[in-house]
């Protein structure tokens, strides 16, 4: 799935069950953690298009672009551009030809570099959430392996007070017996 595949936004829905939403738009597309036991205790992890063309700072065409605080840069075209083999391109990247268009060019890039920011920002807190979850399921599992311990230990004492019971009861069997025996045998005796 590439990032272009992805939506240009961030939807999380939290353990509680709430969702919230970053950006004008929600992903749909994103990868989806399960981070609960329940079905919809997920987390929908959303990468934006951070490509060049995307975030303006070069096009597949001649024309201008508007930056955030409201200069118009324009693009000049690049022949010698290559895509890593034989094949040469022609590209249009931000026209640097005078301090105007140099300038309006920087307000492009500082909206290239606020829009990078800030999907580095969503990244971190996709990071921190995934932490934590790891982080409470660790705790969940040493909770569940102490249950199981005990439940373990619990049923082991109870093995050995059957088995201590039972123990007695045949030991007071073959005494009683033993001495059941005894009886007749005495009177055996007296008899001779």
């Amino acid at each position: 799935m590439s990032a272009g595949d992805l939506a240009k936004a961030l939807k999380l829905d939290a353990a509680s069950g709430a969702t919230s939403t970053a950006g004008a738009n929600a992903v749909d597309n994103g990868l989806r953690f399960q981070v609960g036991a329940n079905a919809e205790q997920t987390i929908a992890v959303g990468i934006s298009d951070m490509r060049s063309q995307t975030l303006k700072i070069s096009s597949a065409a001649t024309g201008s672009v508007t930056a955030n605080d409201g200069k118009v840069a324009s693009y000049t075209a690049i022949a010698s551009a290559t895509d890593g083999t034989s094949n040469t391109d022609t590209e249009y990247a931000l026209d640097l030809s005078t301090s105007d268009k140099a300038s309006a060019a920087l307000s492009v890039l500082d909206d290239a570099i606020n829009s990078v920011s800030s999907q580095r920002a969503n990244l971190g807190a996709y990071q921190n959430r995934l932490e934590h979850t790891i982080n409470n399921l660790g705790t969940a599992s040493e909770n569940l392996t102490a249950a199981e311990a005990r439940i373990r230990d619990v049923d082991m004492a109870k093995e050995m007070m059957e088995f201590t019971k039972n123990n007695i009861l045949t030991q007071a069997a073959q005494a009683m017996l033993a001495q059941a025996n005894q009886q007749p045998q005495g009177v055996l005796q007296l008899l001779r």
